[in-house]
């Protein structure tokens, strides 16, 4: 017997209403709209590009952005797993409705954006046309301080990018040569799974769902920054010149550029094991980044013209 996924709207205070429509709003943007860093990338990168099939890509990219923008509709077919990685202080006021808020805010924007219904109970095998399930969204809380705010990336993880990650437990005689040889074994069995240029995630941490959780927050960060970590910053200009030299290009038809930029972040780990994983974002690296104060004014750093 089959138990269907039930969902029931809450009942929501007038402030908590306020967020999650703010909230469906931007993931709409989202779908449609590259966030800045990312969009700046690209336009670097296509000019690297002197092949005609290459120029012919980065082309149908920049239309299919257009087009989004004009129609007002996803600039992919799927719209991935909604992903909230959020740190807020504890004093913010509607943290008890928290994920109330992220849920609903997802099911109204399926509706409005719309977005592809990707949520299919595993066993059970349906999709609850809701675009939630159990887990879905995820969402990942941090308490930072006593403060009143909260900021949280919006990330749709798809499922040629970055669900497709992969993760393992290296014995330390390994080292930091296993972690480099794991990513490029990683790279150029499934690089192209996804669609390049890409931005490359790597975490290193002390267990497969520590090193996981930092590649996907690798992925959080702007394509253009460098690890705060002298050695990691080495490791990721090293990581995107190996990967660049495979040759995927744009959309797998080779090129000289194979990725937007490799991003490590990595916590420490215990003396016996190294944690790595890698995640990918594809050319259409659909993130945003929403910060609100305690009042609902908030900010989108990330997509600096865009007003909701």
């Amino acid at each position: 017997m089959v138990i269907k996924y039930a969902y029931e709207e809450k009942q929501l205070s007038p402030d908590a209403i306020k967020m999650r429509d703010i909230l469906a709003a931007y993931i709409a943007v989202v779908s449609r709209k590259l966030p800045d860093d990312v969009t700046k990338k690209l336009g670097e990168l296509s000019k690297e590009e002197v092949d005609p099939l290459q120029q012919l890509v980065y082309n149908t990219m920049w239309e299919n952005q257009l087009l989004a923008e004009e129609l007002k509709r996803p600039s992919c077919q799927d719209t991935g797993a909604l992903q909230f990685f959020v740190k807020c202080g504890a004093k913010f006021p509607l943290l008890s409705e928290l994920n109330e808020i992220l849920k609903e805010a997802v099911y109204y924007a399926t509706q409005e954006a719309p977005l592809r219904h990707n949520a299919v109970q595993t066993f059970d095998e349906y999709n609850t046309g809701l675009n939630i399930g159990n887990g879905i969204p995820t969402v990942v809380t941090e308490i930072d301080g006593d403060g009143d705010g909260i900021e949280m990336y919006v990330y749709m993880a798809g499922g040629g990018c970055t669900l497709p990650g992969a993760a393992k437990v290296l014995m330390p005689g390994e080292g930091y040569e296993g972690v480099v040889r794991f990513v490029m074994d990683q790279m150029t069995s499934y690089g192209i799974n996804a669609c390049p240029p890409l931005l490359v995630g790597i975490g290193i941490a002390t267990s497969v769902e520590t090193a996981a959780m930092n590649s996907k927050l690798a992925l959080m960060r702007e394509v253009d920054s460098i690890s705060p970590n002298e050695n990691a910053a080495k490791m990721e200009q090293l990581l995107e010149d190996g990967i660049n030299n495979i040759g995927l290009g744009p959309q797998g038809f080779g090129g000289k550029k194979s990725v937007m930029g490799v991003n490590i972040i990595n916590t420490a780990r215990h003396p016996s094991v190294i944690g790595v994983a890698i995640n990918t974002g594809c050319w259409s690296h659909r993130r945003g980044k929403i910060i609100f104060d305690k009042d609902l004014n908030y900010t989108l750093p990330l997509h600096k013209e865009v007003s909701l």
